[in-house]
């Protein structure tokens, strides 16, 4: 067998690719913790962003003068610039997982914690104002997103919004797609290896498609020239992580997900290169950014120089196309403190926003940078997905500049059995299928 794949993988010709990793900003090297509180990530992400919307106000209403919360006055119409906070009623609270713990009854947790009295608050350096008005819908946005807004003080002392300003989609470098070949790009999320969901065998055809060992499917193959892996790779038993001295055996049953998991990427590495992301189940930082899974978890993987353990959000260009996601973690926290009709809606507001993760740190965790925020989006991707959800989905968002911006929705491989096929000539896409059924 194992001659067989070293003849096929020789006779298959497979395109290249130049590839350049952009994952510097989210990578923690210099960083130390000294106490340092979130409210300087909050300062440093309202001093960028105000910068920028400052440049567009005067274009947008140029007439209107442009104040502090301080400096508000009452039937005054200005423009105030700060950052959102939503009063939510339903917010999970440390002092509710107390009283669930002396309470007979346990809490209910919904799926999502909007509640009709739910109000938007803009705060800056100087104070913090109520908004009012139907303009700005609390359903919408969620804490931690700068915008401007037009509007005057009213008696109550409530800023009544008359008009919205957001960011809108970063600047976008010119892909060249002309005169090009189909090249391939392959995105996978969710396989959970060792999880009661999993089927190795449903992962290893995927294995054999990307190798080109399927037959009729070789030509196909041959024009993969990438795989991305977003996330949520293995499921790890917690159950055995009680903080006690473990048995050999369950030793084993710790380790045995990752090892299954490198025996299926060694195939892959072999041939084609190869980006793992870390998720929010992987044996990872918990906390955004997630920094790469230690290579040492892959003995077979890290062999070849096509295995690459990469950051999470990730951002690198292929062929001048450049490609950004996360794990799925800030479109989830999205999705619980905000509404929208499907994820590509989610993932619009944040590219509009100019911000991957925008409920850090409120409500999703993020490591406490003191003078950056490095999930300010600066410049606009050709394509940008988000792995882990539960529905396949795509369209084209085009931005008020001319960018262009490919959405993608990866399903979870575990539940679906789905991947998405990118085609970098053209950015269209498509979902492959994998599943298998045995009969008795």
């Amino acid at each position: 067998m194992a001659a067989m794949e070293i003849d096929t993988e020789k006779n298959l010709q497979r395109k290249q690719s130049t590839y350049q990793s952009l994952d510097e900003t989210f990578e923690i090297q210099n960083e130390a913790y000294r106490g340092q509180q979130y409210s300087q990530i909050y300062f440093a992400r309202l001093h960028m962003m105000r910068t920028l919307l400052y440049s567009l106000v005067t274009h947008w209403k140029p007439h209107v003068p442009v104040c502090t919360v301080l400096e508000l006055e009452e039937g005054k119409e200005c423009i105030i610039v700060g950052t959102l906070y939503k009063h939510m009623k339903l917010k999970p609270c440390i002092l509710d997982e107390y009283s669930k713990e002396r309470s007979a009854l346990p809490l209910v947790k919904p799926h999502n914690f909007m509640h009709p009295d739910d109000h938007l608050v803009l705060e800056d350096e100087s104070g913090r104002v109520k908004l009012g008005g139907t303009v700005l819908s609390p359903s919408v946005y969620v804490t931690g997103v700068v915008v401007a807004l037009h509007g005057k003080e009213t008696g109550a002392g409530d800023f009544m919004v008359l008009d919205v300003l957001e960011a809108g989609l970063a600047p976008q470098i010119e892909p060249q797609l002309k005169s090009r070949e189909d090249k391939y790009v392959v995105f996978i999320s969710g396989v959970n290896a060792g999880s009661s969901l999993s089927n190795p065998l449903q992962f290893q055809l995927l294995v054999d498609h990307i190798t080109g060992h399927l037959g009729d499917e070789k030509g196909i193959a041959a024009e993969i020239v990438h795989v991305v892996i977003a996330g949520n790779s293995v499921e790890i038993p917690l159950g055995l992580l009680n903080g006690q001295n473990l048995a050999s055996k369950d030793q084993s049953r710790l380790s045995e997900p990752v090892q299954e998991l490198d025996i299926l990427l060694t195939q892959i590495a072999a041939g084609v290169p190869v980006d793992i992301m870390p998720g929010s189940n992987d044996p990872a930082n918990f906390s955004l950014p997630q920094q790469p899974l230690n290579r040492w978890l892959f003995p077979g993987s890290r062999a070849y120089n096509t295995f690459r353990s990469c950051t999470n959000p990730h951002c690198f260009e292929l062929d001048g196309v450049r490609i950004l996601g996360t794990s799925g973690q800030n479109i989830d926290d999205l999705k619980k403190y905000s509404e929208g009709k499907d994820e590509l809606e989610f993932m619009e507001r944040t590219l509009k926003w100019r911000h991957l993760a925008p409920t850090t740190p409120n409500t999703l965790g993020c490591y406490p940078f003191t003078d950056r925020d490095p999930f300010l989006i600066e410049s606009c991707p050709h394509v940008y997905f988000v792995g882990n959800q539960d529905t396949y989905g795509t369209r084209i968002l085009k931005g008020s500049e001319g960018q262009l911006v490919r959405l993608i929705s990866i399903p979870k491989f575990c539940n679906t059995g789905m991947v998405v096929v990118l085609n970098l000539r053209n950015l269209e896409c498509h979902t492959l299928s994998f599943g298998t059924q045995i009969s008795l």
